[in-house]
């Protein structure tokens, strides 16, 4: 599924426009977005959590040229699949 048969889905199931559902769809993303952005957290029961994991930065390597190379640290996030979504997916 994506975000466009989100909103299909939503305006449908609601009886509302495809404007509307997509202004939600997109609201709901922002903030989630923003919260991360910020270092929050995001839990949605029983689907799961997102979060921000810090790497810390490493000497590497160029496979072309072998050449060591610095590798700055980053922020990445993170989704951990709630235990009813496992169990769901698990069971088809």
């Amino acid at each position: 599924m994506n975000k466009q048969q989100l909103i299909e889905r939503l305006a449908e199931a609601e009886g509302i426009s495809r404007n509307a559902a997509k202004r939600v769809i997109d609201l709901m993303f922002q903030h989630m977005t923003d919260t991360l952005s910020e270092g929050g957290r995001v839990e949605i029961r029983d689907f799961g959590s997102f979060s921000v994991k810090e790497y810390d930065g490493y000497t590497g390597r160029n496979p072309k040229t072998g050449q060591q190379v610095t590798v700055p640290p980053k922020k990445l996030p993170f989704f951990k699949v709630g235990k009813e979504l496992k169990e769901r997916v698990d069971e088809s």
